[in-house]
């Protein structure tokens, strides 16, 4: 595999998707996005052998819980078409679809979680505007500098 280009952090709430679940399947759609600039960042700047930082959100303690790769070009969310589906976008067609998604493969999970508030006490370095600790953000997928990514590893 060639060397990782492009690195990021993709948030799921454990309880509709955990770094347990995808130990346990192994790869999958990343499905369910709906921020254009999330959509953005999978659709037009990840690649293939990209790092993803999984992260748990909405939890008891949120944080970094484990590492994966991005593993497919972007293709369309399936789910934008299904009226039966909560991610149903009706005015998303095949011809012209709106959502896009890429598959992720399971790396490894940390050896512990690195919490919301131990991150945040490294705003400094992660440098501002870094998605996690900035206010009002709420992207679940972003960019994340080499820096920010050995950083965030030192802290395991």
């Amino acid at each position: 595999m060639s060397p990782r280009k492009r690195y990021w952090m993709m948030k799921s709430e454990p309880d509709a998707f955990s770094i347990d679940d995808l130990e346990r399947v192994g790869t999958e759609p990343w499905n369910g996005v709906r921020n254009y600039q999330a959509r953005n960042f999978m659709r037009d700047g990840m690649q293939i052998g990209d790092g993803v930082m999984f992260y748990h959100s909405n939890c008891k303690v949120p944080g970094i819980v484990g590492l994966a790769t991005v593993a497919s070009h972007a293709y369309p969310d399936e789910t934008q078409f299904d009226p039966n589906v909560y991610y149903f976008d009706p005015k998303a067609t095949r011809e012209t679809p709106r959502w896009f998604l890429v598959d992720v493969a399971f790396e490894r999970k940390l050896k512990r979680t690195i919490s919301l508030t131990e991150i945040r006490e490294h705003t400094d370095a992660l440098g501002e505007g870094f998605p996690l600790t900035a206010r009002g953000s709420r992207l679940s997928v972003f960019p994340v500098t080499l820096a920010q990514w050995k950083l965030l590893l030192s802290l395991e």
